[in-house]
């Protein structure tokens, strides 16, 4: 039956095409692939698949170059989610994803729905979901728009908390920034992993020719139409209008989702299992089918919807959610709807798969869509462009640090590391972490505030660790080299908390690539990424590509966030990042340098982002990273604290003060020839801050020998409500530790309760207070 327009749909002209985000040549492109003129409802289906959300056509060429195998990864791109062997016949999936745009126009339900969509992703691989991280980006609360910056964090990080509560799944870790290159367009990353045994892992496949489809939860509305392309496109003024574009949650029909379908997977009565997320019914059809390498014929009037009149344009690219595509063995319905019953889900059959290779979709019989499937999933233009440096970042990265006129108060130390611990991105993110559950299941081991997460592996003496990384400064300076820092950085987490990294899932954010500039960044970035997971040997297994975040100001710093797990092979060997006995000495493992470009001191106390990032040897890292995995394993470590924002001072500090209700002293000597600024505050990379008893001391520093990475004592632990003392041969710290912990645990208290005018006021109160 030939395919003929539907009564009442627009005419297609130039201007809807480009409305949809396909250019002339594409749309060239689509008319050789049908022969004719598309309908309306098949140009919303190209424009969806083809959008760079769901078709990567400006990434896919770069994305290829990464390594994605290792003996031990199970499932790697082009699913769901990744699947890695974790021993004891256990497999963990796990993958990370945006919701940018959505949370930049609605930012509760954004957050929210982005939580629901990356929980799908797990446990349609059919792992139960056992942990949620998140990485969030936003502008300056400081900044002349910290009220909608206020705005954006509470909604967002409400969102996800409700979400995440109502479901049970613990949020364990994450990281939060703010700069004012997020302003307009927050970064909303969500990250999941579930545990299931190695012989439960499904696919989403549409395979066996007859066999049902059927539609699979909540049922279809209005929300969330064109959400991949939304996602596809430059945020502008008018972007407030596209709230319909944003889709609505619900945690507890996701709930029951999740059950019903972990219960359906080990039924043996489905052959795969999507989840209908970006581009909705479009996508897990399509993509279903091209995995199998069959067709499939769908019946749109057969779909469940909640709301009356929509049209197959509206049900196709509908992203509603809470809302699963089932392909079921031929004759099983019945046994379908029985499982989904007991949840109180609804299960209707819509099609079945054929043998055609065609995207068919029938309304009341008529054919409204009929097209070649292969194009829309694998034959998506893709683009590889001139990528071009911009001036404006050379010229920064060409400023030498060491020429930098101090400020007057720097010449004492302890009022730089004073603003530093009030600077929203290095102070504590309790505020933020405490809204959310992070050990309901009880597998909670170690939570937020430390390096790393570690959730215990129930039924054994196991346990992984989740870190999600990237510090921007560096990769917007240095895309290579800040590219190949967020990985390394990410492992070395890992192993701070005692784990042997395993493998990545990425979330690329990113300007307009069709701007030189940031194409550069784009394959500048992947390029040290990919070299730097070839060095650690952590694959990439899947991720998420978001690109076009920019508002009318510009495009956001290029953020290529690394989610990463590892593996401890013995409960034993779980290590934090806080110190734990007065007495215990302080050792630093590798080595302080004078660097200071892209570091939080040149951007909180200076006012700049310059200078080059932080310079990265991969076998040096790999030797450090060797070293101290060996130090936990022997139990020579009482505690590992990676060297990270705001350098050396911070983290000594952060390991002193990790329990803020007992924070405790320290007392450092640092004898090393170089700049005060630089040697406290510098950010030199491929540095941990160890602490260990007395008694383990002379092991540790020989085991340190042994794998040639540099270690040496550089104080000792001191009495809870202690003083913290770092004395260097240009100026020495001093301060009481409750006083730091009170400003590092209250900046952004203060500033979501306050205004922007009270913040420095608020600061010196605390100041006062500590010193009286």
């Amino acid at each position: 039956m030939p395919v003929q327009p539907r009564p009442g749909d627009p005419a297609i002209t130039p201007e809807l095409v480009a409305d949809h985000g396909i250019s002339e040549h594409e749309y060239g492109l689509i008319l050789d692939i049908l022969g004719r003129e598309p309908t309306y409802t098949e140009l919303g289906v190209f424009s969806a698949m083809w959008s760079e959300h769901c078709g990567y056509k400006n990434s896919r060429p770069l994305l290829r170059k990464l390594p994605t195998k290792a003996p031990w990864v199970l499932q790697g791109p082009g699913e769901n989610a990744g699947v890695i062997d974790v021993g004891d016949g256990l497999a963990v999936a796990f993958k990370i994803e945006s919701h940018n745009h959505p949370s930049a126009v609605e930012p509760y339900q954004g957050a929210a729905t982005g939580v629901g969509g990356i929980l799908r992703d797990v446990f349609t691989m059919g792992a139960r979901p056992i942990a949620c991280l998140n990485s969030l980006r936003f502008g300056e609360i400081d900044g002349p728009e910290g009220d909608r910056v206020r705005y954006l964090v509470a909604g967002v990080v409400k969102g996800i908390g409700d979400y995440g509560n109502c479901v049970g799944i613990p949020t364990v870790g994450g990281e939060v920034y703010f700069d004012a290159a997020y302003e307009g367009n927050p970064l909303v990353n969500a990250m999941a992993i579930g545990l299931m045994k190695k012989e439960e892992l499904i696919r989403g496949v549409a395979s066996g020719v007859g066999n049902p489809i059927m539609a699979v939860g909540s049922k279809t509305g209005r929300d969330g139409i064109h959400g991949a392309t939304f996602a596809s496109a430059e945020l502008t003024e008018e972007s407030e209008a596209k709230r319909p574009m944003v889709q609505v949650g619900d945690p507890f029909t996701e709930k029951m989702l999740l059950e019903a379908s972990l219960e359906l997977i080990r039924s043996g009565h489905i052959v795969g299992i999507q989840d209908m997320g970006a581009a909705g019914l479009v996508s897990s059809s399509t993509e279903m089918a091209a995995r199998g390498g069959t067709g499939v014929e769908i019946e749109i009037t057969r779909v469940p919807v909640r709301e009356t009149g929509m049209t197959p344009y509206e049900i196709l690219l509908s992203e509603t959610q809470e809302r699963m595509l089932v392909v079921a063995h031929d004759g099983r319905e019945e046994d379908v709807r029985a499982i989904l019953g007991r949840w109180d889900l609804d299960a209707e059959t819509i099609g079945y798969v054929t043998d055609t290779g065609r995207y068919v979709i029938r309304e009341n019989g008529a054919v409204v869509v009929d097209i070649p499937g292969e194009p829309l999933v694998d034959a998506c233009p893709t683009y590889t462009r001139e990528g071009i440096e911009s001036s404006e970042v050379v010229e920064a990265r060409a400023f030498d640090p060491s020429t930098l006129k101090l400020k007057p108060e720097e010449a004492d130390p302890t009022w730089t590391l004073r603003r530093l611990l009030d600077s929203p991105t290095v102070a504590s993110k309790r505020w933020v972490y405490e809204q959310y559950d992070s050990t309901v299941r009880t597998n909670t081991v170690v939570g937020p505030g430390s390096d790393a997460a570690v959730v215990r592996l129930r039924g054994t003496n196991r346990a992984i660790a989740a870190t999600v990384d990237c510090n921007s400064r560096y990769v917007y300076l240095n895309p290579y080299r800040g590219g190949q820092i967020a990985v390394a950085e990410a492992a070395r987490n890992l192993v701070c908390s005692g784990a042997l990294p395993r493998a990545v899932t990425d979330n690329l954010n990113f300007g307009n690539p069709l701007k030189p500039e940031v194409y550069y960044q784009l394959s500048e970035s992947l390029r040290g990424i990919g070299e730097a997971c070839t060095v650690l040997e952590t694959p990439v297994t899947g991720g998420n590509v978001s690109l076009y975040n920019e508002n009318p100001r510009g495009a956001i710093y290029p953020t290529p966030t690394i989610g990463m797990v590892g593996v401890i092979d013995d409960l034993a060997h779980v290590t934090t990042s806080s110190f734990r006995q007065a007495g215990d000495a302080i050792v630093l493992l590798g080595r302080n340098t004078a660097e200071l470009g892209g570091s939080e001191y040149l951007k909180t106390i200076h006012g700049r982002v310059a200078g080059d990032a932080p310079a990265l040897d991969l076998p040096g890292e790999q030797k450090l990273q060797r070293a101290l995995l060996a130090m936990i394993h022997a139990s020579r470590v009482t505690s590992a604290h990676d060297t990270a924002e705001g350098g050396l001072a911070v983290a000594l500090v952060e390991s002193a003060i990790a329990d803020p209700a007992a924070p405790l002293g320290v007392e450092v000597d640092l004898d090393d020839d170089l700049p005060v600024n630089a040697l406290l505050f510098g950010e030199a990379q491929s540095r941990v801050v160890v602490s260990c008893g007395e008694d383990q001391l002379d092991a540790l520093l020989e085991m340190a020998a042994e794998h040639g990475v540099p270690a040496r004592r550089i104080g000792t632990v001191g009495a809870p409500f202690g003083t913290v003392v770092i004395r260097t041969h240009g100026g020495s710290i001093e301060a009481a530790a409750a006083e730091l912990a009170e400003i590092y645990e209250s900046a952004i208290p203060r500033r979501m309760e306050g205004s922007v005018a009270d913040v420095e006021t608020s600061l010196e109160s605390v100041v006062q207070n500590g010193m009286e």
